[in-house]
């Protein structure tokens, strides 16, 4: 049976619309997080750098990675990672140094002033996570239910993409 021939059927309408909602919500919250990050860095003055690459520094943390395990470790979604990378170096946000083993691959690691950075973004979502909860928005449990949801849909999105192609 095809998509279009179960959607007269009431709760599998009912079941695509809010599936088309989720999917439009995870998107607009994506770009509200960039936003919210930006809005923070121009109230602390950092105006230069931009939220994706202050996003990619936190996701680094202390690790040492590569280009590569940004991806795969899910720290970086965007198809210009190498253009973040080199800016973020140029600008001394990150060392970088080729491998012994591999010249070919380059590992990054934050300075002291990405981890400045870092720890912007970190204090950042530290008020989030106080202020959603002690205002209600959001509990302990809500936040369990939502990952554990997310986490479903990211492992039936990756074993389409591993076993339909």
């Amino acid at each position: 049976m095809s998509i279009h021939s179960s959607l007269g059927k009431g709760n599998d309408h009912d079941f695509m619309a809010s599936y088309l909602e989720a999917l439009a919500l995870v998107e607009r919250l994506h770009r509200l997080l960039l936003d919210v990050i930006k809005d923070e860095f121009e109230r602390v003055g950092v105006l230069e750098i931009n939220a994706v690459q202050a996003l990619l520094l936190f996701n680094i943390g202390d690790n040492e990675v590569t280009a590569g395990e940004l991806k795969t470790r899910g720290y970086y979604q965007g198809s210009n990672v190498s253009y973040n990378l080199k800016k973020l170096v140029e600008m001394g946000f990150m060392h970088h140094q080729r491998c012994e083993i591999d010249r070919r691959s380059v590992r990054v690691r934050l300075t002291s002033k990405g981890r400045d950075i870092r720890d912007v973004v970190s204090e950042l979502f530290a008020r989030h996570a106080v202020g959603l909860e002690s205002k209600g928005v959001l509990g302990p449990s809500g936040v369990e239910d939502i990952t554990s949801s997310l986490r479903r849909m990211e492992r039936y999105w990756t074993d389409q993409i591993r076993y339909i192609y």
